[in-house]
Parts: structure tokens; sequence; C-alpha cells
């Protein structure tokens, strides 16, 4: 007998079959099935025969996949009791709620004594949903691997999609060939890691960032995670992901995975981009006022590092804010004695050598220039030179004699000892000065992976959020080393990388486009000379490129010449007077078939505008530039594209373009069949393109 569960959101369908009261296998996921679709014919069409060498029964590959059922692949939980015997449990079905947005399905294993729930939620406005699991035990239990719900992935896929990277070159696409076997990630830093975002892409054959099939995956938690992704020897296949296994170092009762966020997509990557772009943006992160504008940022991380000098930094930020800044950031080095990164942290007091009349001096000085101001921390991290380890040795979590990294170690933040001495530390900056924000940063791996760290962590910012709800918290981790829908949850923005090198953020940008809007991306316009790659960009590539996210500055600006100055307050106008619908648009991947452009487009929520940026990081193959296709236009309708930064234009083009004269007037079936062709360019170059809908 079946029992058939569906799920719908608008933007997918998906159906859950029990057979015999077993856990429930995913036998249709996909677009929405019509509303009169008979589910037991569903059942009937996921049918799996089995043949000669085979079992009598093809075993269910269940949100749960158990060993007792004789399944062939890695099985959803890995238990041992405390004292260290295997457990292999067989869940039945024990009960069902279900409304019109969410389904929680209970299933007992009476001979173990343990219970396992698995929840989904949808959500109609973005088509993301949102699932997740439980288990409990009656006796303590060791856990060492324990999924979210499981999904299947399509048999018509080809490839996969994952993420690696490293410091200041994060968000890599990984494509990986499905074969029999497995694609494992165990991510163990104990942070989200730039190694290793915790998403997945599986695109049907044929699918591009503008069409055909995708579906799209990704783990809301930021301390290390598990992805495996296997083909069966039947040829099924299915996705698991949970946190990185072996980190739940204590036996307990009760235990969780985090929401596991997935969505479905005809309409190619795009549809799965733009779904997780506002469902982060709307259903996750919580902004103390989401009607104020995003302000123009200003760090002075990369103009002064640690060396702060209260007139150089008034200078500085009288600068910025006549470039047009609206936030200025006082980044490391304003605390304990902190001349460089080998001492200081966790002592957040304040250096009178730098500051002898506390802070109050520079924050006057900034709100005279109408600017917010934020400040930086890294809480989680001590110095071995520092007052706090000095004093609390025992708070440092691993051995005395690990190797440190930047010349520091983590804190135990399980302990609710060091919760409260952060806590009181940075409750009393933030309760003596007007601070309207937070640089959070984290730039080291964890000793050993543990999961408590991770629970710590988002209980002293849950408890710093609930007491000061209007500071807005950046997550920084030697840039994106913690990004996740689960640090979202309780943070504003990131930084998405300690690269200001243009060339390198576009490509970034580009791939953390399929998961993060605009509104919490942080990108800043860099000093000419790239601190982290010493190559010298042009001002415009670097202002434009900037422009494309949340826009902030980062560089001395007394550097900059008239012409710089010139070029970075005009782009930081353009993008305060777009900023309002650009904040709430889609940021959709243009393909290209040339690899030397980078091009994405913003469109606006009501559809009647768009930005086009349209980077160019080498030199074309062939010899003009090949036109570029535009995405989820009215193609009935009539556009007016203009350039906005034709005083760009190079003496690469001998005859220049149309667009350089004017505006042109192009139907939208014109501009997503054909596209537009921009004139030609030197490399490390970038047009933008504004189009209007008449």
């Amino acid at each position: 007998m079946n029992h058939n569960y569906r799920l719908d959101d608008g933007h997918q369908t998906i159906v859950l079959t029990s057979t015999n009261d077993r856990l429930p296998q995913v036998t249709y996921w996909g677009r929405p099935l019509p509303q009169a679709q008979d589910l037991n014919a569903v059942a009937d069409g996921a049918y799996v025969d089995a043949t000669g060498g085979m079992l009598d029964e093809t075993p269910d590959l269940s949100i749960c996949p158990e060993a007792t059922q004789a399944f062939p692949g890695q099985p959803g939980l890995n238990i041992r009791t405390a004292d260290g015997h295997v457990v292999y449990p067989s869940f039945h079905l024990a009960g069902a709620e279900q409304s019109d947005t969410r389904l929680t399905l209970t299933f007992k294993d009476a001979k173990n004594g343990l219970t396992y729930v698995a929840e989904f939620e949808t959500c109609a406005e973005t088509g993301v949903l949102k699932t997740w699991s439980n288990l409990s035990s009656d006796a303590p239990i060791h856990v060492q691997w324990f999924a979210a719900p499981v999904l299947p992935a399509p048999a018509q896929s080809t490839e996969m999609i994952d993420f690696a990277g490293r410091w200041i070159g994060e968000f890599q696409e990984v494509r990986t060939p499905w074969t029999a076997g497995i694609r494992q990630r165990n991510n163990r830093t104990g942070r989200t890691g730039h190694e290793h975002f915790p998403a997945l892409i599986v695109p049907v054959s044929g699918a591009s960032n503008t069409q055909g099939e995708v579906y799209a995956f990704h783990y809301g938690w930021s301390g290390g995670h598990q992805m495996i992704a296997e083909e069966l020897p039947d040829g099924r296949r299915q996705v698991q992901f949970g946190h990185a296994t072996d980190t739940e170092l204590s036996s307990g009762h009760a235990f969780s995975s985090a929401p596991l966020y997935v969505t479905y997509s005809d309409t190619g990557m795009n549809g799965c981009a733009t779904a997780f772009q506002r469902h982060l943006r709307d259903k996750i992160v919580q902004f103390p006022d989401a009607n104020r504008p995003r302000p123009v940022h200003y760090n002075c991380w990369e103009a002064v590092y640690f060396d702060h000098d209260l007139d150089v930094l008034k200078d500085i930020a009288k600068r910025a804010a006549e470039l047009g800044a609206e936030r200025f950031v006082l980044d490391d080095g304003w605390f304990g004695k902190r001349d460089d990164d080998t001492t200081s942290l966790g002592d957040w007091t304040i250096d009178p050598r730098k500051f002898p009349d506390g802070l109050s001096p520079l924050i006057d000085h900034i709100h005279t220039h109408g600017m917010q101001f934020g400040i930086w921390f890294e809480p989680e991290m001590v110095n071995p030179n520092s007052d706090l380890y000095r004093s609390h040795p025992d708070w440092a979590l691993g051995a005395a004699d690990q190797p440190l990294g930047r010349h520091q170690m983590v804190l135990n933040m399980a302990l609710p000892e060091v919760r409260d001495y952060l806590y009181d530390h940075i409750a009393a900056v933030l309760g003596n000065y007007d601070i309207d924000y937070i640089k959070w940063d984290h730039n080291r791996v964890l000793p050993t992976p543990d999961a408590a760290q991770t629970r710590g962590f988002y209980d002293l910012v849950d408890r710093l959020r609930a007491d000061f709800p209007t500071v807005e918290i950046e997550s920084c981790s030697s840039g994106g080393g913690r990004i996740d829908f689960g640090v979202m949850e309780r943070t504003h923005r990131v930084w998405l990388s300690d690269s200001n090198d243009a060339l390198e953020r576009l490509r970034i940008q580009h791939s953390a486009a399929l998961f993060l809007p605009l509104a919490i991306t942080g990108s800043h316009v860099g000093p000419r000379v790239c601190h982290t790659s010493g190559r010298i960009l042009d001002i415009s590539l670097r202002a434009w490129t900037a422009a494309q996210r949340h826009i902030g500055f980062e560089m001395d600006p007394r550097e900059l010449t008239d012409h710089e100055a010139t070029v970075l307050t005009r782009v930081t106008s353009w993008w305060k007077e777009n900023r309002d619908w650009m904040t709430r648009a889609d940021i959709l991947r243009l393909d290209h078939i040339d690899p030397a452009i980078i091009a994405e487009q913003q469109l606006a929520e009501d559809g009647s505008q768009f930005v086009v940026f349209a980077g160019k990081v080498a030199a074309n193959d062939q010899v003009s530039p090949r036109p570029l296709r535009l995405a989820n236009l009215n193609p009935d309708a009539t556009y007016r594209i203009s350039l906005v930064n034709p005083e760009d234009a190079d003496p690469a083009s001998r005859t220049g373009s149309p667009l350089i004269k004017g505006p042109l007037d192009l139907s939208g079936a014109f501009l997503m069949s054909r596209g537009v062709t921009l004139q030609t360019s030197f490399p490390q170059s970038i047009w933008v393109l504004k189009g209007e809908r008449l």
C-alpha cells in the first residue's frame, strides 16, 4: 500500500511515496504536475525493475536510505550506541501532517528507540523548497553521519557542478561527469570554507545559463559539510548533504541536520539562481531596515592596515565621503596593542596609544560627513601573545602545540564562559559608541572540526543581534570562507573575496550569482596596484566591476588622480541613482560563446529596465566581437538600449559602434535571438549597457 504526499509551490512539484509504511522515496521532482495527476500512477511510473543477479525487489532510494533495506549505496544515517556498537535503523511510518506550505513526516524504530522526522517547507514567492531532518533517541547515541532528506538526481544529466576554491580565488566551478560511484566532498575545516561552498547544481543534458532543466541544492550550515552525489549500480542517482562526518563529538539524545534548500528550473541555471537570490534576500536575511537603501561602503584596510592615526583616518574619511561613501568601516588594528597580526586578538579594548580619547572623535567626524560608522571584530580567535590567552589558555580549542594560522588559535565557542566574555566585550563597544555595522572576521580553520563550535558562534551572534537589533553584520572569513545560508540568517552582507582584483572579481561574482543577490554581496574598488595580484587595472574596470554588487571602496583615496576620482565619483553616483531597482533585480548570467567575455544582465523586478555588464578579460579569438544575447525579456516589447560608459571607448575600434553615437530601439526578440554587438575594445575593459522597456 502507498502513502503519497505532494508538495507544490507553483514553480515545481515534488511527490513522495511511502510503500508499506517504509521511509518514502521521491517519485517525482520537476516542473509542476496537473492537480488532477493520480499520485499512485506517479509511483508506478517511477518503478525500477529488477533483473537477474539482483534482489527480487529494488531497494528504496528513500529520503534516508537504510542499510537494513539492502540499499546498495551510501546510507543516510550512520550511528552507534554510547558504548560503540553500530546501529542499523529500520523506520516505519508513525504520522504525517500537511498544510498548504509544510509537510512533516514522522517515522519510528521501536526496537532501537529511534524517531526520525523529515520536514518540508515550500515558498511560493521564490520557488525554493527548504527541507531538514531530526533524529531523537531514547538512549544516548553517537552520530557519525546524518543527512538532510535525500533527493534523487535526474537520469538525463551527464554532469554535475560543485564549487572549489582558495583564498582570493573563491567559487571555482567544478564540472564532473556522472559515472558509477561517488562524487564526495567532506569539508572538515570547521567553517564553510573557500574550498567547499556547500552546493551542487545538476543540469539536464543540454542546459545552459538561459535554457534547459536544472536542479540545484544548497546546505545552509557554517561548520563544514559532506556532499555525496552517487550513481548506484542500477543507474539511479542520489544526492546527500549533511554536517561533515564525525563532527558531533558528544553522544546525545537529539540531532538535526541544517536546512537543505533545493529548487528546480526549466529556464536554465538562471532559474535556479534567481530563486536562490530572491529566497536569500527576502526570506533568510533579516535587515534592520529593509527599506533603507544599501549604503556605499568604505573600508580602510587596504589604505592603512594596522597603522591607525586619527588625523590620517579623518582625512581619508573626508575624501571617501566626497567620492560618495555613506559608511566608513574601521578595520583591524584599533584594539589591544595590535600593530600587526601577531598580537592582541581577544583583547577587545580600545588602544589608548592610537585613540587616547576613545573612538568618539573619529565617529563624530565621520557623522559630520554624513556616513555611518562600522568596526572590525574577529571574536572567535585569540593570539597566544594576548592578555586573554595568558589568562585563559584553557579557552583555546585544540592542543597547545598545534600549528597556528595567521599567528592565532581558535577559542572554544562551545564553552558558555567564552561566549559570555566575548559578548560582554563586544557589547561594551557597541553600547558605548554609535556603531551601525560590524565586519565579523574568521581568519583560520579549526584545529579539529566540531559542530558545537558553529552552534556556539550562532548563539553569540544571535544574542548580540537580539540586544543590538539595528547593527548590521558582515560575514567575512579571509574573504569568502564563511558564506552560506546558515550564516546569512544572522548577518546582512558577505565579503565575497579578499581579492579586489577586478578581473578575478568578474569571475568570482559571476559564479556566486548562482546563489547570492546584489543586496548582500560586497564588492570594492581596490588600489591602483592590486595588493593580492600585483596587477594594475584601469579605474573604469575597477569601478564598474564593483558597481555590479554592493559597491564600496577599499583603497587610499589620497592615491587617486583627478581623473580616477572623477570616474569613481561618476560611477558611484550612477550606482546610487539605480540601486533601488538593482537591489531587487534578478542577476542573470548570460551565455556567450567567447571565453574572453564574462557577462551578466540585471533585470528589474517588474521587467521595465535592465543593465548589462560585459567584462572582457582577454583578447578575442576572432577579429570582431560576437553578439551578446540577452535573457528573460518580453519578445514583443521594444527596449531602448544605450551605453552607460561610452567615454570608455578605446582605439581598438576603427569605425565605432552605433551605440557609441546614441541609443537603439530593439525588440526583445531581437535582443534574445540575435543579440547586441558591442564595440571592439581592448582586453581588461568593460561595457555597461542600460535598457528601458518602451
